[in-house]
């Protein structure tokens, strides 16, 4: 149980009065918040204790629901704009209350339909949970290596390549000399951190380093050709991008890859294809 009810991430309170409203939650030190009526089950009686999510009403009260939003309190998400005003762009977090992304944490345009990569923040001034694209983001990863596997998110494209957010904390990018698969804003991926640079940011790839990317590479192979009857029209001299699209790897990477299985007997070569032995 909380010991204090906190804005913006999920609560666990007891249920300690009955009210026309609805029900009137408690923490540990006696702080209460309402629970309307919409969100109450037969299940829920004095002295039970609820998981519920704590944001602000239309009049900034605070106000508990059982529906669990897209993302928390200084979350990365990516939201679809719902409305438009002049001070700010509404976003849908999963909650009868649209998020608001006010114009002076905005850094793009903003039109209802997209989809918008935000962090979501507690606002200084008046406390309520809004949107913003000027992220806040930790510039010293702990406890990352070489190779490590993390999530990310995928907010921007750069002439360099893809900014992510890296599990949830830091900044990092992906070059696009080094994708081999599609990538869009927006996206969540498994990826791997290739260097970790001075300034705390992270180079970032799709593929595992070093040799345990070349044993993936030639699975990746092996099961492209399982998938269609052990033979493919691919070989030394295919199109890179002909690679890239079926296998996701470099035409170097493919290269090495057949070279690797050849040599393991797994696979012949023929004049215009691969087959499996």
């Amino acid at each position: 149980m909380n010991k204090k009810i906190e804005l913006g991430i999920l609560n666990i309170l007891k249920v300690n009065r009955v009210s026309e409203p609805g029900l009137y939650l408690i923490s540990l030190d006696e702080e209460e918040v309402l629970l309307p009526n919409c969100y109450v089950t037969k299940e829920m009686q004095i002295g039970s204790e609820i998981e519920v999510f704590i944001y602000t009403d239309s009049e900034d009260r605070l106000v508990a629901t059982t529906l669990k939003p897209y993302a928390m309190k200084n979350d990365f998400t990516c939201l679809e704009v719902v409305d438009m005003a002049k001070f700010g762009a509404f976003l849908d977090m999963g909650l009868p209350k649209d998020l608001l992304v006010p114009k002076n944490r905005q850094k793009s345009t903003f039109q209802v339909g997209n989809r918008k990569v935000i962090q979501i923040v507690e606002d200084e001034n008046t406390h309520r949970l809004i949107g913003t694209e000027k992220f806040l983001l930790e510039k010293s990863p702990k406890n990352l290596t070489k190779n490590d596997e993390v999530e990310i998110l995928v907010y921007i494209k750069t002439p360099l390549g893809f900014k992510v957010v890296v599990d949830n904390k830091y900044e990092g990018l992906i070059y696009h000399n080094e994708i081999f698969e599609n990538v869009n804003v927006g996206d969540r991926k498994k990826a791997f951190v290739k260097y970790i640079r001075d300034d705390g940011k992270l180079d970032i790839s799709l593929q595992k380093i070093g040799a345990k990317q070349s044993d993936d590479n030639q699975n990746k192979v092996l099961e492209k050709l399982k998938e269609n009857s052990g033979e493919l029209n691919f070989t030394y001299k295919s199109d890179a991008e002909d690679i890239k699209e079926t296998f996701e790897m470099s035409k170097k990477a493919f290269k090495a890859s057949l070279t690797k299985l050849l040599e393991e007997n797994k696979i012949e070569l023929l004049e215009t294809s691969i087959r499996l032995k």
